[in-house]
């Protein structure tokens, strides 16, 4: 076995290595592939070049691999690869402390409230709940409270 395919062997072990730590963690087919290249490598560098070019394989192969596992747990290692943007954005509150929806507003369904759907009062858009009963879309209704951020409706009769 020449020389070029172990150092080939060894270079794909341990890219696999790499992709089974940063890509898909686990004991997958990455890993799995990557012991199955470094140990075929070494093997073939015992049965082909002797004892010694064996464990000179051997030896450096570890080294790398601890180099390597050195170098992925660092910190600052992957920062050119990591997402930087902060993500500020908050949920749509109902709008209370604006005085924006408050009990006894009307509004019109814009989806079927079955119990939850979407409702426009004062010209906003917002997540409800009716209250025992099925609602139509295109159908007035009034805002009885507010609770975690969803309105609590229910039909107006005409």
């Amino acid at each position: 076995m020449s020389i070029g395919l172990i150092i080939f062997l060894i270079i794909i072990g341990l890219l696999l290595f790499i992709i089974e730590f940063m890509l898909i963690p686990g004991i997958t087919i990455a890993g799995i592939g990557g012991a199955v290249c470094l140990v075929t490598a070494i093997v073939f560098a015992f049965a082909s070049h002797g004892i010694t070019a064996g464990f000179l394989v051997l030896g450096i192969t570890a080294l790398v691999m601890v180099v390597l596992t050195v170098l992925m747990l660092k910190a600052g290692t992957w920062n050119k690869l990591m997402l930087k943007t902060t993500i500020d954005s908050k949920v749509d509150t109902v709008g209370t402390e604006q005085g924006r929806v408050k009990p006894g507003d009307t509004g019109v369904t814009v989806t079927r409230l079955a119990p939850g759907g979407k409702v426009l009062v004062n010209g906003d858009y917002y997540e409800a709940k009716s209250i025992d009963i099925l609602i139509d879309p295109r159908k007035d209704v009034e805002v009885i409270r507010i609770e975690d951020n969803k309105l609590i409706v229910k039909p107006i009769n005409k």
